[in-house]
Order: C-alpha cells, then sequence, then structure tokens
C-alpha cells in the first residue's frame, strides 16, 4: 500500500496508508481529517477538495480535466500544485506523496 503523507491546515503531518484503486480524496476523507469537506462526494462539482500536491509528484498524475480546472479557478488559494483529491486515483506511483490540505475559502 502507498505511504501518503497528508499535511493538514494547521501544519501538522500525518502518514497514512492508501488503498490502490482509491481516490486521494477517499483516503484522507477515510483516514478521518474532517478539513477536507469533499461535500459532492467526489464527483468533480465543489472543489472542497482541494489539496496541493508535491510538485515531485505532479507528473505522476492524470491531466486536469477542464472540469477539474474551472473549479480550480473559484478558489482564492490555487496555486501550480493545486488538483481536486476526487480526481487522484491511489496508484504505487503516489507511494512517499505528500499532499497539504487547502485553507478553505
Amino acid at each position: 500500500m502507498p505511504q501518503i503523507t497528508v499535511v493538514d491546515q494547521s501544519g501538522a503531518e500525518s502518514q497514512i496508508e492508501a488503498t490502490v484503486g482509491h481516490t486521494l480524496m477517499e483516503t484522507i476523507r477515510d483516514a478521518g481529517f474532517d478539513e477536507l469537506l469533499a461535500l459532492c462526494g467526489g464527483c468533480c462539482s465543489c472543489a472542497t477538495c482541494h489539496v496541493f500536491v508535491d510538485p515531485a509528484f505532479l507528473d505522476k498524475l492524470p491531466a486536469m480535466s477542464e472540469d477539474e480546472d474551472d473549479l480550480l479557478d473559484s478558489s482564492d488559494a490555487r496555486n501550480e500544485t493545486s488538483r481536486l483529491s476526487c480526481q487522484i486515483p491511489v496508484t504505487d506511483a503516489l507511494d512517499g506523496c505528500r499532499v497539504t490540505i487547502a485553507p478553505e475559502d
């Protein structure tokens, strides 16, 4: 199982195990991070699962869809490493990845 480091909004880091085939959003939510609201349940329609991904892992992710890009445009916290965690499938390639939960808008 890939190990993911999650940094919460206060800066605290936690190591969690991720299940291949789940999304990063499901993994973070199921690990008990209440800051990741994921209001739409992973339908790519709300941007409440916004995370910042370790730049070293960006090329291991699927390309960003137009819908994801549009939703991230609505966030004041968007940066060059922003992704919606519901759009990131967990693969073995994410082992060691570090993600930070973005602040709420």
